[in-house]
């Protein structure tokens, strides 16, 4: 009859029949009449008695099982995933995996104790990094009267940077092992490395307190006492006036700006560094923004900006000023200097005074003498009276109820109406300006060709249609069959 083998908990594990034996797990179970069964049952005795103690794992674990880790010498138990350490911590050199909140890992590479939060290792202790001792520690230090003081000592790789110090001491140096190198005198604070009394505490390395401070009793040795001080709050006050030598003084860290008197007494501000250096003058706007008013330069004295600043003003004014030359733009003057004589403006036509316009913007002289070697607009023309305004390139004739109308087929044309003349004649006469000569737009009806005559056609407009009246030369060409403006040399 085979045996069934049940787990505590009470299930079956396995069925071990008649004659046979199961190695399921790492003991061996007896069948019923199996021959050698106690070679067996003796081992498994064995076993349990040493907890199947050996360098590597049972290699059929079974939940609860326990395990004697011979390697590191630990008790462990499998919790039905991996053998756990019992009453210990996991000892390793890279984390472990499988573990529980609340379990250690003992980190054998850096000696370092940490638990599992269940999410990731905390360090537990001790603190460290580096190849050395690196530490806050306690410790107790013996002075030259042979009396202990306590201190805490700020240590990086086995050297004290730092100790802080309930009292002042001198440290005993004659016993190697209370001597602490970089230190004689502890001062009741906190001591540097390298501060010691023979260099009224200053620090002869480049260890430093990196940081603001509240307050110094000394400033590169000296006491406060011995420098310039000011309130918060309120500008530094000199109580006595500050003197300089004729030398004067220097700003940059070039030594660009100088201040100094030369020749005994006379006072120099320069910049003398570089080329083309400049000194300018800074001041805040209304706005509280920084302006650069004035530059002075090898070259003579420039505004910050073009066209942004007044030298003077309408209530604070320069008596005189003194210049070979002014460039720019005047809002008056009282008079054109033409050698060396001034010329008053005025109105009328008066000997000796430059002609200025009048009220209704004309402007009067006796006469008008000189060349005009060019003018702006192309034609000659003179005004004639008509009945109606009538638009600009229309072909006119005499004729009509006024001097001159509208040209046709059967009209001798006069000119053509001018929109900007270069000259007109009797320009005070009502009516329009008819162009006489030269290049003026003329009203033509259909196609036509640059160079082709241009004539009289109807009612003001011109075509290529040959008649009587040659109005001009086309000066350029159109397809349009519509009415439009042609450029044209007057030829009536």
């Amino acid at each position: 009859m085979a045996y069934t083998i049940n787990r505590y908990s009470g299930a079956t594990l396995v069925v071990v029949q008649d004659g046979t034996v199961d190695v399921t797990t790492d003991i061996t179970f007896v069948g019923k009449n199996y021959a050698g069964y106690g070679e067996i049952q003796n081992e498994n005795m064995l076993f349990l008695l040493e907890n199947f103690s050996g360098s590597s794992q049972p290699p059929k674990p079974v939940s609860g099982q326990i395990w004697h880790d011979s390697t590191n010498g630990k008790i462990k138990f499998y919790d039905g995933t991996k053998f756990k350490t019992t009453g210990g911590a996991e000892v390793s050199t890279t984390q472990p995996v499988g573990l529980t909140a609340g379990d250690f890992w003992w980190d054998s590479g850096n000696s370092q104790l940490y638990t599992y939060n269940g999410t990731s290792f905390v360090l537990v202790g001790p603190q460290g990094a580096g190849s050395g001792l690196t530490q806050m520690q306690s410790k107790t230090v013996r002075d030259t009267t042979n009396v202990n003081h306590s201190v805490i000592a700020a240590t990086i790789n086995d050297e004290i940077i730092f100790i802080i110090s309930g009292t002042q001491f001198t440290i005993d140096s004659t016993d190697p092992a209370n001597a602490i190198t970089g230190f004689d005198v502890i001062r009741q604070g906190t001591t540097m490395i390298n501060t010691t009394d023979v260099t009224n505490g200053i620090t002869s390395t480049n260890h430093r307190y990196w940081g603001t401070a509240s307050n110094a009793l000394k400033l590169a040795g000296l006491d406060a006492s011995s420098f310039v001080q000011s309130t918060p709050g309120s500008a530094t006050t000199f109580s006595e006036i500050v003197r300089f030598p004729d030398a004067g003084i220097t700003i940059g860290d070039q030594n660009d700006l100088h201040v100094y008197i030369e020749n005994g007494n006379q006072g120099v501000i320069a910049n003398e560094v570089g080329t083309n250096n400049v000194i300018r003058f800074k001041t805040s706007n209304a706005n509280s923004v920084q302006t650069n008013s004035a530059i002075i330069q090898s070259t003579g004295i420039n505004p910050g900006s073009t066209s942004t600043y007044t030298l003077g003003s309408s209530i604070a004014k320069w008596s005189n000023v003194w210049a070979d030359n002014f460039q720019g733009n005047a809002s008056s003057a009282s008079a054109i200097k033409f050698n060396s004589a001034d010329y008053a403006g005025d109105t009328s036509a008066i000997a000796s005074t430059t002609a200025l316009r009048d009220g209704q913007g004309d402007l009067y002289a006796n006469f008008f003498r000189g060349t005009a070697t060019q003018a702006q607009y192309a034609d000659l023309a003179e005004v004639y009276a008509t009945t109606e305004e009538w638009p600009v390139g229309t072909v006119m004739a005499v004729g009509g109820e006024a001097e001159v109308k509208p040209a046709s087929v059967s009209h001798h044309a006069v000119g053509v109406i001018s929109a900007e003349p270069a000259y007109l004649m009797n320009s005070t006469a009502e009516g329009q300006a008819v162009g006489l000569k030269g290049r003026v737009p003329v009203r033509v009806k259909g196609p036509v060709s640059k160079g082709q005559p241009v004539y009289a056609w109807q009612d003001g407009v011109a075509s290529t249609i040959a008649s009587t009246g040659l109005v001009g030369i086309a000066l350029e060409s159109s397809t349009s069959d519509e009415e439009k403006l042609i450029e044209c040399v007057l030829k009536v």
